[in-house]
């Protein structure tokens, strides 16, 4: 695409956002100081969390981990069953059954979960299917300096995306359908949230810019619209522009403008796969990751990276950053393998700290925020010369899907913190294996209570009934609960889990995974008719 068109794309919004209307919720924004944390800039011991009786109450995610009120009973051990509740409370699994064209969808089913270190937790996960065009998005978004950013980029993102694939007709029904105030054409069915929503009051905000993104399009008239690499690289950008221009608008509501500012100072990885027939695109900002799990004709297993984690160890990452600042800031740009010193991933929404100009952070501040209240922290990097340095420009990887091609994995850094690649696909093959043995082959024998009864016994005597039936739960279980060795030692799984929420952010990170499992039939067939 011309270099027209993007910025036609990207600053056309800067004349004509629209006013943003009240809403009735904020955020808060947790900090402390916490072992391997993305930012560190926060200071020493745990920040306590306020509220303000003009900003209103604050919203917390439910975090599902195991909370201690007594100081002894930080000792006391979790039973197998305890140990399973707190794991599973996250899990959701969706079967895919909707056909398309009369062809089954290359995706036969999803499995995911969470497990928070932080309160609240600070990981995002979302799952749709977008009805004006054919296609599944898979997204894993993993905040910091708070979860507003997360939880901002979780419910809007898929929108600009499926937006962008639009035709140029289903445009004009869109911009029709507003301009005559009728109901608008179903964008998304989500198929797993992000979460509870604080947006519901000013969803109406969201809508506008949206609109203004579409119109946008509309002006180009492309009349089949952007290709996927396309949509992904321009939706990413453009609602981080947008989150930035919110909060530099005039803004009338006080919880409006105090939530803009918590999104834009706080900050999100995002890491998300289309999925179209055979068509897989992923686009990954930060630190989060994609892989395939690869079955070969032979019946070896491989993993197949699809994303590069943008950090200190990443060469071309390294390269880029300098390529795009004097050769005076070269030694300052990565300073203790972060970025200005402060930030892990040299990628990410929001953050606007390490975006904007330093005129512009005070003149946004000193509008009459309650920076204290909102839990915003005021401050510049030490070698602060030439905004922005960050970015959230995603990387783009396609990968035509083949047979072999089982499984896809995409989670947040907490998991590849403490597990390679490869470890993941193993034991996502190990589940499969372990759920496909464990199922009670009743086709060969007559269904009876009789028999069912016997199953369940037997189930029991054996210890299967701790059988992990979600992929993504077994990841988790063995990402917190295994040694050095990647065996299982339960009394390690039992003490992470009880560590109360002040200390469990120094030992462990948010952990957020989805598992996408492909259907080889389905994916075979397109070939073979191709």
């Amino acid at each position: 695409m011309s270099s027209t068109v993007s910025y036609w794309i990207f600053n056309s919004a800067r004349n004509s956002i629209a006013t943003l209307q009240g809403g009735q919720r904020l955020y808060s924004r947790y900090a402390s100081n916490r072992i391997k944390s993305k930012w560190r800039l926060f200071p020493q011991g745990p920040v306590t969390l306020k509220t303000n009786a003009s900003c209103g109450g604050i919203a917390l995610q439910k975090a599902y981990r195991h909370t201690s009120t007594e100081e002894d009973d930080f000792h006391l051990p979790l039973s197998p069953e305890q140990v399973n509740e707190v794991l599973r409370a996250g899990e959701s699994a969706h079967k895919i059954l909707d056909l398309v064209s009369g062809v089954p969808s290359s995706v036969l089913r999803f499995e995911s979960n969470q497990l928070a270190a932080n309160f609240p937790v600070e990981d995002r996960g979302g799952v749709a299917a977008c009805l004006q065009t054919n296609g599944l998005m898979f997204g894993v978004f993993d905040g910091h300096g708070g979860h507003a950013c997360a939880q901002a980029v979780s419910e809007r993102l898929f929108y600009y995306v499926a937006v962008s694939l639009m035709s140029q007709q289903t445009l004009e029904q869109m911009e029709g359908a507003m301009e005559s105030m009728k109901p608008l054409l179903p964008i998304l069915q989500w198929l797993k949230r992000p979460g509870d929503s604080i947006y519901k009051d000013v969803t109406s905000v969201h809508l506008d810019h949206l609109r203004v993104y579409w119109q946008e399009l509309l002006n180009l008239h492309m009349e089949m619209g952007l290709n996927i690499e396309e949509a992904l690289m321009y939706s990413f950008q453009r609602l981080d522009s947008d989150i930035s221009l919110e909060i530099q608008a005039a803004l009338e509501d006080e919880m409006t403008r105090n939530l803009s500012l918590q999104v834009a100072f706080s900050g999100a990885t995002a890491c998300m796969a289309h999925v179209n027939g055979v068509h897989l695109h992923v686009a990954n900002a930060g630190d989060c990751r994609a892989i395939l799990g690869v079955q070969e004709d032979n019946g070896m297993w491989s993993c197949l990276p699809l994303t590069r984690d943008h950090n200190a160890w990443n060469p071309t990452e390294l390269s880029r950053l300098k390529r795009e600042h004097p050769e005076s800031e070269h030694r300052t740009i990565i300073m203790d393998n972060r970025l200005l010193g402060v930030l892990m991933p040299c990628r990410a929404f929001g953050d606007v700290q390490l975006k904007w100009s330093k005129e512009l952070q005070r003149g946004v501040l000193e509008r009459g925020f309650d920076t204290e209240a909102l839990n915003i922290y005021q401050f510049t990097p030490t070698h602060y010369y030439t905004p922005p340095y960050l970015t959230a420009r995603p990387e783009v990887t396609y990968h035509r899907l083949r047979p072999q091609d089982k499984f896809l994995v995409l989670a947040s850094d907490g998991l590849w913190d403490v597990l390679g690649n490869e470890d993941v696909v193993r034991l996502v093959v190990e589940h499969l294996a372990e759920v496909c043995r464990h199922k009670p082959d009743l086709a060969q024998r007559p269904a009876n209570l009789g028999l069912m009864q016997s199953l369940l016994l037997q189930r029991k005597a054996q210890g299967l009934h701790a059988t992990d039936q979600n992929a993504a739960t077994r990841l988790i279980r063995y990402a917190i609960g295994s040694n050095e060795y990647g065996e299982m030692e339960p009394e390690r799984l039992s003490a992470m889990l009880t560590l109360p929420e002040d200390l469990a952010r120094m030992y462990r990170d948010d952990i957020s995974v989805t598992v996408v499992y492909f259907n080889s039939d389905s994916i075979g067939a397109s070939y073979k008719g191709s």
